[in-house]
């Protein structure tokens, strides 16, 4: 098997604010993995949160020995790639897979076990910004069919994010909201606010702890008058072990715990302990999302919506303006290239 590497740059259609971090861009890689005339592609995306950029991700994906195999089943078989970011080993799932879909005229979803796929909502992200911003966003996007909206939370004051999901709520009341501080309160904090989220009818909060006290997010969510969604804390199957039957939700993208078959393996292993899984992901094009897009029959919480930030989607396959996204029944990812692009890697 041939590979190939192309680097591209995503502009964000407005700058995305969090608790903390602004992001107006971010790279991609494309790789794409060549077998007896059929191409398969993946895409892994910089991250200063995970220390990644363009340069070491064409690094790590180059130094994946894919030419070794004989066929994309051996070399899915050997996969994870031992010593490599999780978002490597997914990225190179996703060429695999394409590229036995493609192969055999079968899309992912049914190589991994659903044999039809169907529309599913997918929550739209609201950064932290101005109130009329947000107002303004939530009527949008409710008129364009979105029923999900993820609120971002974790400013410097408190109130402004009270205030946005009051006015949010105001300007788009059946909407259900998800609320996501990415880790910026203290215990303290948590306690305080989240029953006024609740009286506002947030439906859930992704990670308002900050990482790296799982015990201390599993006891917040044992008193939460929310459903609680494990996310920067719950990264690999043996952190989702611990944090099972603790907390309500795991948050489960694939750039994180290594793709397809480790997401898989994760639901398996939360099934039964009243712990649900969300699927969710970073800001990517439709080629970055769509493998997740193939399991979103197995979410309680479906947030895929990173190709729908963009300026620009350099590819197309999944939908997701009107609100909902689906996997394609074309064979692999069932995803396309919109436009050429100039090699860089």
């Amino acid at each position: 098997m041939k590979i190939h590497l192309r680097t591209v740059r995503l502009e964000l259609a407005e700058p995305l604010r969090i608790s903390r971090s602004t992001m107006t861009a971010r790279d991609a890689v494309w790789l794409g993995v060549e077998h007896e005339g059929v191409t398969g592609y993946g895409e892994a995306v910089s991250s200063v949160y995970y220390g990644l950029d363009a340069d070491t991700l064409v690094r790590l994906i180059s130094a994946v020995p894919l030419e070794r195999f004989a066929d994309p089943e051996s070399a899915l078989r050997a996969l994870p790639c031992g010593g490599v970011p999780a978002a490597v080993t997914a990225a190179v799932e996703s060429a695999l897979l394409d590229l036995l879909g493609k192969r055999d005229g079968v899309p992912v979803h049914r190589l991994v076990g659903t044999p039809t796929s169907f529309p599913v909502p997918t929550a739209r992200t609201i950064g932290i910004t101005s109130l009329a911003h947000a107002a303004a966003e939530a009527r949008r996007l409710a008129a364009s069919g979105f029923e999900i909206l993820k609120v971002k939370a974790g400013s410097s004051d408190s109130e402004d994010d009270v205030e946005r999901v009051r006015v949010i709520r105001d300007a788009a009341p059946r909407m259900r909201l998800l609320l996501d501080p990415n880790g910026a309160w203290s215990v303290a904090e948590a306690e305080r606010l989240l029953p006024r989220f609740a009286a506002l009818g947030v439906e859930a909060v992704e990670q308002p702890l900050t990482p790296g006290d799982p015990d201390a997010l599993g006891a917040l969510a044992e008193k939460s008058p929310l459903p609680v969604i494990a996310d920067e804390d719950a990264v690999s199957l043996a952190d989702v072990r611990r944090l099972a039957g603790r907390v309500q939700g795991v948050n489960v993208k694939l750039a994180k715990c290594g793709g397809v078959h480790a997401a898989l393996r994760i639901a398996e292993a939360i099934e039964g302990s009243g712990t649900d899984l969300m699927l969710g992901c970073l800001t990517a094009s439709t080629l970055g999302l769509a493998p997740a897009v193939h399991l979103a029959d197995r979410a309680r919480w479906t947030d895929l919506d990173g190709h729908l930030l963009l300026a620009h989607d350099p590819w197309h396959g999944i939908g997701g303006a009107d609100g909902f996204v689906q996997a394609s029944t074309r064979p692999g990812l069932g995803v396309e290239e919109v436009a050429a692009h100039e090699d860089v890697a």
